[in-house]
């Protein structure tokens, strides 16, 4: 399925271009963070990566037919899209969809309901769990197929430390499992605690994709490149 080579990708909304033109080969393993100011292009890129936002202009290849890349794949929203559902059939649901028989799917959804601390919770509906609840369940609800690759948007952005302690677990438990996590935030913080690799993103372009130890790194500070510099020191950056 990797690597997925982006050709001249732009998406272009209304008149305004939104992403690129864009060339870019993403490799798989480990995580890779989207990082930029607000407008950057973040959410654009994985929903155009993800197909559930359509490119105006180039190609998207990926080492597999697109129905086959598609049906590898999952994404994680901000904020948590929940089935008006219990939590046990939130998470047989992806399943069932695959055509797991249905004794089957409860048994692994009850051992994933264990492992996000929810099994006191499986008949409570979804919607009336709290954020950060909600948000677990739809990290497991989302890695509970095996994907072999996962994007997810800011999936800590409106939750609290511990919260946010959990889901960076079982996002690091997932990519070491050998799933891909492509995941865009804009918490430095939180970038050098998960990242593999960075793609730093300002107007809709790539301004730099590279190793997170040399983004990171002291002496190599921002990959040598001014504007992620600036972005790391907490400049405003338009």
């Amino acid at each position: 399925m990797f690597p997925v080579v982006m050709q001249d990708l732009t998406v272009v909304v209304r008149g305004k271009t939104l992403l690129g033109p864009l060339d870019l080969t993403l490799e798989a393993g480990g995580i890779t963070v989207v990082m930029g100011p607000n407008g950057a292009g973040k959410t654009t890129f994985l929903k155009t990566c993800h197909g559930v936002m359509r490119h105006s202009r180039g190609s998207i290849n990926w080492q597999v037919p697109v129905d086959q890349a598609a049906q590898a794949q999952s994404f994680v929203f901000q904020s948590p899209i929940m089935l008006r559902r219990s939590v046990l059939e939130n998470l047989t649901y992806p399943l069932r969809l695959q055509g797991m028989a249905k004794h089957k799917a409860i048994e692994l959804a009850e051992t994933w309901a264990k492992r996000i601390g929810l099994a006191q919770h499986l008949t409570t509906p979804a919607p009336r769990l709290s954020g950060g609840e909600q948000q677990k369940l739809a990290l497991a609800r989302a890695l509970i197929t095996k994907p072999q690759c996962l994007f997810l948007d800011e999936p800590t952005a409106s939750l609290d430390g511990s919260a946010t302690k959990e889901i960076e677990a079982l996002l690091q438990e997932a990519a070491a499992n050998g799933t891909t996590l492509i995941m865009s935030t804009h918490n430095v913080g939180q970038a050098k605690r998960l990242g593999d690799h960075v793609l730093f993103l300002h107007q809709g372009k790539p301004i730099l994709y590279a190793p997170a130890s040399q983004v990171f790194d002291e002496s190599n500070k921002g990959g040598q490149n001014e504007l992620v510099q600036r972005f790391l020191q907490g400049d405003i950056i338009e």
